[in-house]
């Protein structure tokens, strides 16, 4: 199924439009100082540098626009992963997941909780777990070059994903059952709960790096979805442009994953919509994918934030939609590229 493509400008527009409207709705949304008002008397004392409402105040900059911000780069990010790594790989049911970099920040993640470290050192511990597991693939990718290199990522992939599975469940099964355990599962279950500023200028240029070769090289990815001797004909060197396609996802979904914990599904299901949206050129895909994750994680951390009394783990909420659309994909047999 694909509906009819939107003019580029117009798409843009609407996008960037749509975007900014639930980022304004995105602020209002809480359990305390929900709806226009209290934004509209925080942005005053803001102005006027007035502090009739100080709690006001910290709620909205220092704990709501954090998370906002965050929503829109970290469902930016994964989005393009998944679009990126789609394309690579010319399968629709690729993730970023595929070469166990998600797996691989739990892990870190993971172990700096059962170290009881700070949470910096747990981000950075999750950051460079992410990082070493794709480079574990990629050597193994290196080692065995008579057989077809995608494939091979793709078993190597599967292969440490499940070693390094077994590891986080033997850390959980050691750790304590009432302080770490409970701190484990619910950073596997992803969140943005305790996102800060500090978090958000830490991750924002690990994203722009990884994000700047696949926006750059997005129309490299138009000939390397037609096959690798067909782009080797119109002169692109197949191997340098995969490996640096590959690091730029990898990057971005590594610093995201770090900070806010595993959020399936944005990568997969996103960079779909997108693709009935405005078609499958990656010069328009990939800045459509990006939008349209941004707004995706919006809604969903403003429903995580609102249904309940209790905050709902981001990636229950994310998956309630992604698994669905995941088995319509398998049962209609979607092909379409």
């Amino acid at each position: 199924m694909r509906v009819r493509a939107l003019p580029g400008r117009l798409a843009a527009g609407l996008g960037l439009g749509g975007l900014l409207a639930l980022v304004l709705l995105s602020m209002m949304v809480g359990k305390y100082g929900d709806g226009p008002r209290p934004l509209l008397s925080a942005l005053r004392q803001l102005v006027t540098g007035e502090t009739t409402d100080p709690l006001l105040a910290t709620v909205l900059w220092n704990v709501r626009l954090p998370r906002v911000m965050a929503a829109v780069v970290v469902g930016a990010g994964l989005a393009a992963a998944g679009a990126t790594y789609q394309g690579l790989f010319r399968n629709p049911l690729v993730s970023p997941d595929l070469l166990g970099v998600s797996v691989g920040a739990s892990l870190g993640a993971v172990l700096g909780i059962f170290l009881s470290l700070p949470v910096l050192a747990i981000q950075l511990a999750a950051f460079a777990g992410g990082l070493m597991a794709v480079l574990v693939v990629a050597g193994i990718g290196a080692l065995v070059r008579e057989r077809d290199p995608v494939l091979t990522l793709v078993l190597a992939g599967i292969a440490i994903q499940a070693l390094i599975g077994a590891g986080i469940s033997l850390i959980k099964v050691l750790a304590d059952p009432y302080d770490q355990l409970p701190a484990i599962t619910y950073w596997l279950l992803g969140s943005m709960t305790a996102i800060t500023r500090f978090d958000v200028v830490s991750v924002l240029p690990a994203v722009v790096v990884g994000l700047v070769p696949l926006v750059l090289l997005r129309w490299r990815m138009n000939i390397l979805t037609l096959g690798e001797e067909e782009a080797r004909a119109l002169g692109i060197d197949t191997r340098k442009t995969r490996i640096v396609l590959i690091a730029g996802a990898t990057l971005v979904t590594a610093a995201t994953v770090s900070v806010t914990g595993i959020i399936g599904w944005i990568g997969l299901v996103i960079p779909h919509i997108a693709r009935m949206l405005v078609g499958p050129d990656f010069r328009r895909l990939l800045p459509a994918a990006m939008l349209l994750g941004a707004a995706y994680l919006l809604v969903v951390d403003m429903l995580a934030r609102s249904i309940a009394a209790i905050e709902v783990p981001l990636g229950i909420l994310t998956a309630t939609v992604g698994a669905p659309f995941f088995l319509w994909l398998l049962i209609a047999g979607k092909r379409g590229w």
